[in-house]
C-alpha cells in the first residue's frame, strides 16, 4: 500500500486519507471523514434501528470532539470491539467533562449519582434511554464487561469534584489508575483479552496517561487560575501556584514539569517490560502510548517548558503513526 506524501501539504492534507487508505479488514465498516461536520458511522446489519443509529452516531461525535486521539484509536480497533470501544470512551468523556461543565459541586455530584444508578440499571439488564448509557448497555451485554471498573471510574471522578491540587505524585498516580487504567481494563475486555501481563501493562500505561493528561492541561487550567499539579513536587522546586497561573517559564517551573514527565516515562518503560508476554490482540487498547510518547518527546524538546507554543499543536502525523503502530502489534 502506497501513500502520496506532499512536502507542502503533508500526509494529512485530506482528512479522509486514513480511512480511505486502510486495507480491506476495516472496509466497508470504517468511518470515512469527508468534512469535520460529516461522520458516516459504521452500520452493520444489526444497526437497522433508527434509534440505534442515533445512539451510535452520538457517541462517535462526542468522542471525536472531546477525545480525538481516543477516537482514532477506536477506529483502529477490530470490528467486533469498535462500537464498544467508542461507547466506553464516550462514557469516560461524559464523566470527565462534568467537573468543568457545572457551576456548583452539588450539580456535579448529582450527575455522578445519575451514572451510578445507570450502571446499576445496565447490570439489571434494564436498557437506559440516554444514548451513551444505551451504547454502554450493549457493550456490557456483548462482552460481559466488569461492573467494578465502571463504578471505580465514576467514584474517582466523583472524588475529583473537590477541585484541589494533588497532594503528591502518588495521589495523581492513584487517580490515574482508578480512571485511565480502569478504562484500559474495560477496553481489554472488549477485545476478549484476559491476560495478567496485559493488565499490568494497562496499569502502567493508564498511570502514564493520567500524568500526561495533567501536564497537557496545565496551560488551560492556569488560564482559569487553577493548578492541579502535585504540591510535593512544586514545593520541592520552590514553584508556587502563582508561577503557573502567570505562565512562568523559569527553571524551577521547568524542573517541576521534568520530574512529573519523567514519572510518566518510567511507567511507559515498565509497561514495555511486559510486551513479550502480552498477546497481540491487546495492542489496540494500548495504541495511545503513541500519543503519550509524542507529547513527552515534544515537552523534552521544549526543555520542559509546558507553556511552549509547540505543545499547543496536534502532531499532524499522529493518526498515521497510530495506524502504523496498529499493524506492528506492539507498544
Amino acid at each position: 500500500m502506497a501513500f502520496s506524501v506532499g512536502a507542502r501539504h503533508g500526509i494529512l492534507a485530506s482528512k479522509g486519507w486514513l480511512f480511505h487508505a486502510l486495507p480491506g479488514t476495516l472496509s466497508p465498516h470504517i468511518i470515512a471523514i469527508q468534512r469535520s461536520a460529516e461522520i458516516q458511522a459504521l452500520r452493520g446489519s444489526s444497526h437497522s434501528n433508527t434509534d440505534s443509529q442515533h445512539n451510535e452516531a452520538y457517541c462517535i461525535d462526542l468522542v471525536r470532539k472531546r477525545d480525538y486521539d481516543g477516537f482514532v484509536c477506536s477506529l483502529l480497533s477490530p470490528e467486533v470491539s469498535r462500537r464498544s470501544s467508542l461507547a466506553l470512551r464516550a462514557f469516560n468523556v461524559e464523566l470527565a467533562q462534568v467537573k468543568d461543565s457545572v457551576s456548583q459541586k452539588t450539580i456535579g455530584l448529582m450527575r455522578m449519582q445519575f451514572w451510578k444508578a445507570t450502571i446499576e440499571e445496565i447490570y439489571r439488564d434494564d436498557a437506559p434511554l440516554q444514548p451513551v448509557s444505551t451504547e454502554l448497555w450493549k457493550a456490557v451485554k456483548q462482552h460481559g464487561l466488569t461492573k467494578r471498573w465502571l463504578l471505580r471510574i465514576i467514584t474517582e471522578r466523583e472524588k475529583d469534584m473537590e477541585d484541589r491540587a494533588y497532594r503528591n505524585l502518588q495521589e495523581l498516580e492513584a487517580y490515574s489508575e482508578n480512571t485511565q487504567s480502569s478504562l484500559l481494563y474495560l477496553l481489554l475486555e472488549s477485545l476478549g483479552v484476559k491476560n495478567v501481563h496485559a493488565d499490568h501493562a494497562a496499569s502502567h500505561i493508564g498511570k502514564a496517561q493520567g500524568i500526561v493528561t495533567c501536564l497537557r492541561a496545565v496551560p488551560y487550567h492556569s488560564s482559569r487560575r487553577k493548578v492541579y499539579l502535585p504540591m510535593d513536587v512544586c514545593m520541592l522546586h520552590g514553584a508556587s501556584q502563582e508561577d503557573f497561573i502567570r505562565g512562568s517559564r523559569e527553571q524551577n517551573v521547568r524542573d517541576v514539569i521534568y520530574d512529573i514527565a519523567s514519572q510518566a516515562h518510567v511507567h511507559l518503560e515498565h509497561a514495555r517490560s511486559f510486551s513479550k508476554n502480552v498477546p497481540a490482540s491487546a495492542a489496540p487498547a494500548f495504541l495511545q502510548t503513541v500519543v503519550l510518547e509524542d507529547y513527552l518527546q515534544k515537552v523534552r524538546r521544549a526543555d520542559f517548558d509546558v507553556f511552549h507554543p509547540s505543545l499547543r499543536n496536534r502532531n499532524p502525523l499522529l493518526a498515521f503513526q497510530l495506524y502504523l503502530r496498529s499493524w506492528k502489534k506492539t507498544y
